[in-house]
């Protein structure tokens, strides 16, 4: 067998991503060729993971063609060997199918079970591992290297060993690279994992050993701790943790798990990590939950007012997941339990000072407004200042009036007349949707005026459940220039509270602007 022997110096641990294959297994996620080369890209050359699996042979012509640009990039950088293709013990169908696609590198799916030998496939051990043989003789004439996964090895351990040991004593004498060890259904718990990947090494001390988690019972992690220490050298990871069903182990909680903990290396660039989580969010559709761990909106937000206050005063609430190494930054959210410490920092941030008196008044009303269910950002802040302290946020930015209008077969089309500092400025234009022109013509008027105009990074809608048609919508949008900041607006349609958000917006870039002059 081509196993090398686990180097035991220095430890470094492989990870095999597998987000474009089995994370595109997860209900409703559907990538393009386009997206799944752009995503492959980030992974490689950017976030750095040491293999990645792109496809499963013979799915579908899509499948097909995104399979072979990726090969095509690959070939071109150098990265063929770490592509990886999922295929089947069918003969030479699955390896037709690679080859023709340019791939290098097939990881077979065998059975890691006598349950599903027996039933799915129908066959004896020893045919099994007959037809094994024949698909990698047919890979080596490719020249096409061999991954083998034991499909449902997990419940293999648990109720048929010696079947698991029949395969491994044989496969081992193959010419496999890498026997990979999957919990296909997510039934380990972190002692079955350890002991069992554990029997996995001793037994077998020249084969090199991959483990894959499920998380069916959020456990995924902790099994993946436990594999690795038991001596498995690597883990498949998906970014945000996608994968059928629960999904499998996330790969920005993995790096950070097995930095901090385990003291072992990778290759992986932890601060590209938030960047291809973000990638991976906007082409499948699944939203990252907001306390998701390392890459969740509000993980490095500090919500109570006693933190921001340790903080302020010698960092006593940081822990080793520091924001920076992750590509992300601290913040303190604004709400009942935010206290004078938490505002203070926002408003700092925004370049406001506040006598006491007047913070105190200020906390007072985010207090009263958060008892309401208001959501209050660090955006509002000076219009809450403005409004507490009977100051006045000047609004220099007005829209005098707007057309929105969109006929069928007609691309939507917008004339916008805005106020700026006193003097009104028209422009109109045509978009791919009615705020998408609307946006393009206050961009015409500020490219006159050369005035900058942030880069908008995300733009999501809240409907309150029930279905009326006549109820209030809220557009929040992210925007990014100099940094990243978010804008809300409440209407009764979704235009209008995108505009709404628009122009706040264009209100705060003016008054920073003006601060900073």
């Amino acid at each position: 067998m081509t196993v090398k022997s686990v180097a035991v110096a220095e430890r470094q641990l492989q990870i095999m991503d597998t987000t474009l294959r089995d994370g595109e297994q997860t209900s409703g996620v559907s990538f393009t060729d386009t997206e799944k080369l752009s995503v492959a890209k980030v992974l490689l050359e950017d976030v750095k993971v040491d293999r990645i699996e792109i496809a499963s042979a013979r799915v579908s012509e899509g499948e097909f063609a995104a399979a072979r640009r990726i090969m095509e990039w690959a070939a071109e950088k150098g990265h063929l060997s770490q592509v990886e293709i999922l295929g089947f013990v069918d003969g030479k169908t699955s390896l037709d199918w690679i080859n023709r696609a340019g791939g290098k590198v097939l990881n077979l799916l065998c059975k890691g079970s006598l349950n599903h030998v027996t039933h799915q496939l129908r066959k004896t051990p020893e045919e099994h591992i007959a037809d094994i043989r024949r698909t990698i003789d047919y890979a080596k004439e490719l020249g096409i290297a061999v991954n083998v996964y034991l499909e449902d090895w997990s419940n293999g351990m648990r109720n048929s060993k010696d079947y698991v040991h029949f395969m491994i004593s044989h496969l081992k004498e193959m010419d496999i690279n890498r026997i990979m060890l999957p919990d296909t259904l997510g039934i380990l718990n972190p002692d079955e994992t350890f002991a069992f990947c554990k029997e996995m090494i001793d037994t077998y001390p020249g084969v090199q050993f991959d483990f894959h988690a499920h998380n069916d019972y959020d456990l995924a992690i902790a099994n993946v701790f436990n594999a690795l220490k038991a001596g498995i050298d690597c883990v498949h990871t998906t970014v945000n943790g996608l994968g059928e069903r629960a999904g499998n182990a996330p790969l920005s909680s993995v790096i950070a798990t097995v930095k901090d903990h385990m003291g072992i290396k990778t290759k992986v660039n932890e601060s590209k990590l938030n960047r291809i989580s973000k990638v991976v969010e906007s082409f499948s559709g699944i939203r990252i939950p907001t306390n998701k761990p390392l890459i969740g909106e509000f993980v490095f937000t500090q919500c109570s007012g006693v933190h921001a206050d340790g903080d302020n005063k010698h960092k006593l609430y940081f822990n080793d997941l520091l924001p920076e190494r992750f590509g992300r930054i601290r913040s303190y959210a604004l709400g009942k339990t935010s206290g004078k410490a938490n505002i203070k920092a926002n408003l700092e941030d925004l370049g406001i000072q506040l006598t006491p008196d007047a913070l105190k008044m200020v906390t007072d009303r985010i207090i009263e407004l958060a008892d309401h269910k208001e959501t209050v950002t660090a955006e509002d802040l000076p219009y809450i200042v403005a409004d507490v302290l009977q100051e006045s946020v000047e609004q220099r930015i007005f829209i005098n009036n707007y057309a929105l209008t969109h006929a069928m077969g007609l691309r939507p089309h917008a004339t916008v007349s805005i106020s700026i500092n006193g003097k009104s400025y028209e422009a109109s234009s045509s978009g791919d949707g009615l705020y998408d022109a609307f946006v393009k013509a206050i961009i015409s008027i500020y490219k006159k005026l050369k005035k900058p105009f942030p880069t908008l990074l995300d733009y999501s809608v809240t409907i309150p459940p029930g279905g009326h048609t006549d109820a209030l919508v809220e557009t929040v949008i992210i925007w990014e220039l100099d940094r990243e900041f978010k804008t809300r607006g409440l209407a009764p349609d979704q235009t209008a509270a995108a505009i709404k958000a628009t122009l706040r917006m264009l209100n705060l870039v003016e008054h920073t602007m003006t601060e900073k002059s």
